[in-house]
């Protein structure tokens, strides 16, 4: 297949992920452009899956790898463009990116992106949020490229967004999205960054391989309490570990398998439900085949 961007065969994935562990992709694609996407993925067999790739951080790639295609989105869909009180964004711009071009334009309700390491696919898709806030609180719209190849614009309706979850079709990959503020002070929107930022310094394991929130936050309930009340805490299997820092982060602590990770996860459901009958439901996506 004729491609202007990079298709990679056997591309390991462990080091594009935050946990530094996992098999390879079958193919890695890394477009040049929205155009070089849409023709690869209309030319590609519709029975090969497709699933988009951003910072990894929110990710177990499990040990055999990941069958089909994995899209990375790389420079060309990084630029982010301030225009009154809307951003435009391309799909692999990182959230400091956004909230950093916002905070120079003078734009604020969008400091939240700060905290998220992640990118503005994995925020449509995911409807990411911290601190209060979430992507549905700012997006007007998206652009996608479908598994078909098609391209379509989705307001934030159409994504039927719930918590930490969208309607977004399977193998849809988000090239660019609009973000909507509202003018503020850049100095004030700082401010409010270096809040945000502090609090997360502060109360979570940034320095660490790991890979964020591990547990959606049931109703009425804070996962990381939950978690830390079934005494969990530095709970360990094999090299992965629940944070000390914070109960809700599970670690790398060096060579951890993926699928320790895994399985840690797993212990740690297992001993929530046994103790507050709470079920937890994973909010770390796990892809890709055990070996």
């Amino acid at each position: 297949m004729r491609v202007r961007g990079r298709l990679t065969a056997a591309a390991p994935l462990a080091p594009l992920v935050w946990f530094k562990s996992g098999g390879a992709a079958q193919w890695l694609f890394e477009p040049k452009d929205a155009d070089d996407l849409a023709a690869f993925l209309r030319d590609l067999d519709p029975a090969v899956p497709v699933m988009a790739l951003g910072l990894g951080s929110n990710l177990i790639v499990r040990d055999g790898g990941v069958p089909g295609v994995v899209v990375r989105l790389g420079k060309p869909f990084a630029a982010v463009r301030a225009d009154g009180d809307t951003l435009t964004c391309g799909g692999g711009a990182s959230g400091i990116l956004v909230s950093s071009t916002a905070r120079d334009a003078g734009i604020a309700g969008v400091e939240f992106l700060r905290s998220i390491p992640g990118t503005v696919g994995g925020f449509v898709r995911m409807n990411g949020g911290a601190y209060g806030r979430e992507t549905a609180d700012i997006l007007l719209s998206a652009d996608v490229i479908l598994r078909t190849g098609e391209r379509r614009t989705l307001s934030c309706a159409d994504l039927g967004y719930t918590y930490r979850h969208s309607a977004l079709p399977d193998g849809a990959v988000v090239v660019a999205a609009t973000f909507r503020g509202t003018p503020g002070e850049p100095a004030a929107i700082q401010a409010e960054m270096d809040r945000i930022a502090a609090a997360r310094e502060a109360s979570q394991p940034l320095r660490s391989k790991t890979g964020g929130s591990t547990f959606k936050n049931p109703p009425g309930h804070k996962a990381w309490q939950l978690v830390d009340a079934a005494g969990c805490r530095g709970l360990t299997r094999g090299a992965a570990q629940v944070s000390e820092k914070h109960a809700n982060f599970l670690l790398n602590l060096g060579a951890a398998t993926s699928a320790d990770i895994e399985a840690l996860g797993e212990d740690v459901r297992a001993r929530v439900k046994a103790h507050a009958g709470v079920e937890l439901e994973w909010e770390i996506q796990r892809v890709g085949v055990a070996k």
